[in-house]
């Protein structure tokens, strides 16, 4: 076997480890499935949420649209309460953790959903990230309408390894790459998503090789 494959297989190695450390949390199921929540008046607020370790510089949330009724394009901000446009937003990650105006109150999912509905004038569903006192640590809600303060919650995820000054630290960190909007049909199996980018990594740096060695003859 020649050195030029050596090469090509010990890329392939190097590409596939690291992919593997990439995490992608799956959200594609009715989030109120079986319950009333949507026909009983008033905000509820329905827990049961997965409890995970997300990384921002690597992981993903993917979340199905037929099933949160939201559109397949990530609008995305990551802003203090104050800075959130009135519109054209479906994730948001929200940079306040605490509610002025309930100071005796623990900031939890609810108070986050306010604070998100007094600057979004435009209704719609969506999702945020906000970082709970009592727990600690953050958490990724879905909310059916950003724009309402009576808008039925559910939490989705608990990120455990974010706890603490680390976890506030980190709200900033996440990014639009950090989420996906998808259809079924785009989503491929799981396990075929770190084979698909090692591959298309393998195949970029062999064919740069390849060009190298060619101009080197």
């Amino acid at each position: 076997m020649g050195v030029f494959a050596f090469q090509c297989i010990g890329i392939a190695a190097v590409a596939m480890c690291s992919m593997a450390h990439a995490s992608t949390f799956r959200f594609d199921t009715d989030p109120f499935a079986g319950s009333p929540v949507l026909t009983t008046p008033g905000r509820q607020i329905v827990g049961g949420e997965e409890f995970i370790s997300f990384s921002t510089a690597t992981d993903v949330f993917s979340l199905e649209s037929s099933v949160f009724g939201v559109e397949s394009s990530v609008d995305f901000v990551n802003a203090p309460a104050q800075n959130l446009p009135a519109g054209g937003v479906n994730v948001i990650v929200l940079q306040s953790f605490d509610d002025d105006n309930n100071p005796l109150t623990p900031f939890g999912a609810g108070n986050a959903a306010n604070l998100i509905a007094d600057r979004i004038s435009t209704p719609g569903p969506g999702f945020f990230v906000y970082f709970n006192q009592s727990l600690d640590l953050p958490r990724l809600v879905f909310d059916t309408d950003l724009s309402s303060h009576d808008s039925d919650l559910k939490i989705l995820a608990r990120i455990l390894n974010l706890n603490g000054a680390t976890g506030r630290n980190a709200i900033p960190s996440f990014k639009t790459a950090d989420f996906e909007i998808t259809t079924t049909s785009q989503v491929p199996e799981p396990s075929t998503w770190p084979i698909i980018a090692g591959l298309a990594t393998v195949g970029t740096v062999c064919h740069l090789l390849r060009r190298r060695r060619q101009r080197a003859w």
